[in-house]
């Protein structure tokens, strides 16, 4: 602890994870590093795929791969420290730490909302205009869209995690949450965080908002093209092509605005873990299940991938 104007200032917290289900921590630790070590197998999976398979050279692809990529980087922001917590029994994370682990965790979030979006773009553009597709999303654009998103992402933390190392933490100093969430830390601050809480949703409304918007508008038009086509093959087809993404911009909406879109925190902290498990850990996870269940392209690469592999086995 230091000292400053009398008051004392708190230099690291306490994350206070699962505890209290204390009978039960063993089977969460290995539940959580089972969660862990498949969603980093599966996502790394999905992007070898992409690279080594010429025929997933394609915009929707490069897009996948670069989700997959992030949700490694995503969960790894916050299950490896619980982990190493729950098996030391240290719970100590330092200030600059959580100020950390929140940034990295809003950065990676806001970005996973401009994928998202982006990816809803490249089905609005593949559906509506075919024809155009090739000369659209060429290299270029892809490169320019991922770029943008990550950018967009990249600043997205900056002011709030800037408002927040401006309040003053004088104690308590646990953290009612398995990682450093805004919500309750927001909990221990000292004097007014009017200001803060304002900050929080206006942004978190910002990068909801805008990237809904352009996945809500592509899905319209998508949906408008779709009902036009003749034939009901051809309508399953491109509907086909969408209910993976749909499904996955569902469940982390879903979830994210219920924690974000609020102007002051959650009441129920065990319902607020609940939900972080959700888009932080539980998305990750079933982001490549649910694209590679529902997509052609990816099992013919998988299959060729592993036949190939038989094959040298046999011989």
């Amino acid at each position: 602890m230091s000292v400053v104007s009398n008051e004392s200032v708190v230099s690291s917290f306490f994350l206070a994870g699962f505890s209290g289900c204390s009978y039960c921590q063993m089977s969460i630790f290995f539940v959580f590093l089972l969660m862990f070590m498949f969603t980093v197998l599966e996502n790394l999976a999905i992007i070898l795929l992409v690279i080594q398979d010429s025929k997933l050279w394609k915009p929707m692809y490069i897009f996948v791969g670069n989700l997959s990529f992030l949700e490694i980087w995503y969960i790894t922001v916050t299950l490896p420290n619980l982990l190493y917590n729950m098996v030391t029994g240290n719970q100590e994370i330092s200030y600059n730490g959580c100020v950390t682990q929140l940034f990295f965790f809003t950065f990676l979030g806001a970005t996973e909302c401009y994928l998202l979006a982006t990816m809803a773009y490249d089905r609005y553009i593949a559906i509506c205009n075919p024809l155009k597709y090739t000369v659209i999303m060429q290299d270029g654009c892809v490169w320019c869209l991922l770029i943008s998103s990550w950018l967009t992402g990249l600043f997205t933390p900056i002011i709030p995690v800037y408002f927040l190392t401006q309040l003053n933490f004088c104690g308590p100093n646990k953290v009612d949450h398995y990682f450093c969430d805004v919500s309750p830390l927001l909990r221990l601050a000292c004097g007014n965080i009017k200001t803060k809480e304002l900050v929080d949703f206006i942004v978190s409304v910002l990068v909801l908002i805008s990237s809904l918007s352009v996945i809500f508008i592509s899905y319209i038009c998508i949906t408008w093209t779709v009902l036009k086509m003749p034939s009901s093959r051809g309508r399953h087809k491109a509907f086909s092509t969408c209910t993976s993404h749909l499904a996955v911009v569902c469940v982390y909406y879903g979830s994210m605005g219920f924690t974000y879109m609020r102007v002051t925190p959650a009441s129920s902290v065990s319902l607020n873990k609940l939900v972080s498990v959700l888009y932080s850990v539980i998305t990750p996870l079933l982001n490549p299940i649910i694209y590679t269940l529902r997509n052609h392209d990816v099992k013919l690469s998988l299959q060729k991938v592993l036949g190939k592999q038989n094959g040298l086995k046999t011989k």
